[in-house]
């Protein structure tokens, strides 16, 4: 397993789970971020380091419930005390490492645990583990003596699982009061569906227990996958005045671990079973990493999706509204007829409509401050329409995010409403828009051929007749309306076709109204950053999934590869 190949894909699967974030509150995203760091934490602390120094000595990491005697049962086995034992809880605060002196180098170095700090005295710090070199212990076996896995301090239990995810052996320590307890299984459990090799110690055993209780845990054992992990049995016993097991007690342990430290193809077996067992575990838990990680992207883009097509049905609402002759009703309406005027000239349109061409100027008696009041009307009513338009895209964006649980934590009050600032925003649009139509009038009429006219009718006067014309250009009217305002479009084109002529004002009222609908797309699309910004920064990677999965498929591969006899060169 300590091919490169191997080494190099899960250290880019490493950097994969790195990259993860999950921002919104999906279900089981917390679940996932745990996995994903206790990921990353197993591969700095076990698998990475184990891969490239193999032939390291078995760690062999000590674990159990409070008051199960590890720490007395780690003193027995090298015969003198070297870790804290008593009454009071808990009693392990850090880690202690106990270690053949000539492999001192494997632990000094920081390869093996890199995340914790080293001490050759107690420091009581869960941040610390302390090294002991005791000559006892034989050559390529060391013990770690972990916190309690049930502890009062949760410091301790979160050091005690990472320390059992470093182990190469786990050696756990439960009682004949405890062996049945729901945490010791929990972690029991674990060890089986990462295949991690298990060796179980049954203390305090007293002597009308001894009979029932060990095959009791046997048949849990068998139950529970750890049929062939060796039970080792201590009786209920008086300590010596170091606080010692007597030394028959524990020789068994001893005289197995001795020989496992003396049997290097022992070791690399358990080494290799563990370690192998350890990135299947991996790569199962890593799969549902890049699930959550997926449901995040999607999540945003929905979210993105739904922020966007609500504010592309609202610019085509205004650019519908702007065109179908509701901007005609009310203010817009009045002020027009008071600048062309109504009544007779309506009826001479009727009547006599071959000779407006010719008397089109005596026909407008309109000032200019009724053009400017023209102007005016047409501002409100866009300005109108538009604001409301951002406003009911901001409440139905509200909506669906509200309506989705990685949207709603993302909501502010001030996004269920348009922004401060689109007041001021859509006045200045929409008076830039007039300005450049009266541009484009002028422009326009500049030809000698059409000259006299423009002037008759005035620059101001044929850019509001041409705002009339496009507000109208779909109908939409109804009832009397037609009459009135329906009338009123057909008379300002009429007066633009007597000046610029009947293609020109297609061309004219086309552009315009291109014009308008850009800006309103513009001005609706700055709304629209205000939720998507917020979606950028939450700086999802759209390949994320994919990363962890390539370099998931890569360690399949590199493992496979190795797991395949090489072909002889005659093959």
């Amino acid at each position: 397993m300590g091919e490169q190949p191997v080494a190099v894909a899960l250290g880019d699967l490493r950097a994969a789970l790195l990259d993860v974030r999950l921002p919104l509150a999906l279900p089981g995203r917390d679940a996932a971020q745990t996995l994903a760091r206790a990921h990353v934490t197993q591969l700095d602390d076990y698998i990475l380091p184990r891969l490239s120094r193999e032939d390291a000595p078995v760690l062999a990491v000590v674990s159990g419930s409070t008051g199960s005697g590890k720490s007395t049962l780690v003193n027995s086995i090298v015969g003198r005390p070297i870790s804290a034992a008593g009454v009071i809880r808990p009693t392990t605060l850090s880690p202690v490492l106990v270690h053949n002196p000539a492999d001192a180098a494997w632990f000094t170095s920081g390869t093996i645990l890199p995340g914790l700090a080293r001490s050759v005295r107690p420091v009581g710090d869960p941040h610390t583990i302390q090294l002991v070199g005791d000559a006892a212990l034989p050559p390529g076996l060391a013990f770690v003596d972990a916190p309690d896995i049930d502890s009062v301090v949760v410091e301790n239990r979160a050091l005690a699982t990472q320390l059992l995810a470093a182990a190469d052996l786990w050696m756990f320590v439960t009682s004949a009061a405890r062996y049945a307890d729901a945490v010791p299984w929990d972690f029991l459990r674990g060890a089986s569906e990462r295949e991690a090799v298990v060796a179980v110690v049954l203390d305090r055993v007293p002597e009308a227990a001894q009979g029932v209780v060990p095959d009791d845990l046997r048949r849990m054992m068998a139950e529970r996958g750890l049929g062939a992990a060796p039970l080792f049995v201590v009786p209920e016993t008086t300590l010596d005045r170091a606080g010692l097991l007597p030394p028959p007690l524990v020789e068994p342990i001893r005289t197995w671990l001795a020989d496992l430290a003396r049997d290097a193809q022992a070791r690399a077996r358990v080494v290799a079973q563990t370690l192998g067992g350890a990135v299947d575990a991996l790569a199962r838990g890593v799969a549902s990493v890049a699930d959550a990680v997926e449901a995040q992207s999607e999540a945003v883009e929905g979210l993105r999706a739904d922020a966007a097509i609500i504010y592309r049905e609202q610019i085509v609402h205004v650019a519908s509204q702007t065109a179908n002759g509701v901007l005609m009703r009310g203010e817009v309406l009045a002020r027009w007829q008071d600048f062309v005027g109504t009544g007779e000239f309506f009826r001479a349109v009727e009547q006599r409509i071959g000779l407006l061409r010719d008397r089109v100027a005596g026909a407008l008696r309109g000032e200019p401050k009724q053009v400017l009041d023209v102007q005016v009307a047409v501002e409100t009513g866009l300005d109108v329409l538009i604001r409301e338009a951002a406003d009911q895209a901001a409440r139905r964006v509200w909506a669906a995010w509200d309506a989705t649980p990685g949207g709603r934590e993302l909501l502010t009050k001030d996004l269920g409403r348009s922004s401060p600032g689109l007041a001021d925003a859509t006045a200045r649009m929409i008076r830039t828009w007039q300005d450049d139509v009266l541009a484009l009038v002028t422009e326009t009429g500049a030809s000698k051929r059409t000259q006299a006219r423009f002037l008759a009718l005035g620059v101001n006067g044929v850019g509001v007749a041409l705002m009339i014309l496009i507000f109208s250009q779909t109908g939409g009217l109804l009832g009397a309306e037609i009459g009135v305002a329906g009338g009123t479009a057909v008379l300002a084109q009429r007066l633009l076709e007597a000046v610029f002529g009947e293609d020109a004002v297609r061309q004219l009222a086309k552009q315009a109204k291109r014009d308008l609908d850009a800006r309103v797309e513009g001005l609706l699309a700055e709304e629209l950053s205000r939720y998507l910004t917020l979606l950028d920064q939450l700086e999802l990677h759209a390949d994320a999934a994919a990363a962890i999965r390539a370099a998931l498929a890569r360690v399949a591969a590199a493992r496979a590869a190795m797991a395949r006899p090489e072909e002889s060169p005659d093959a």
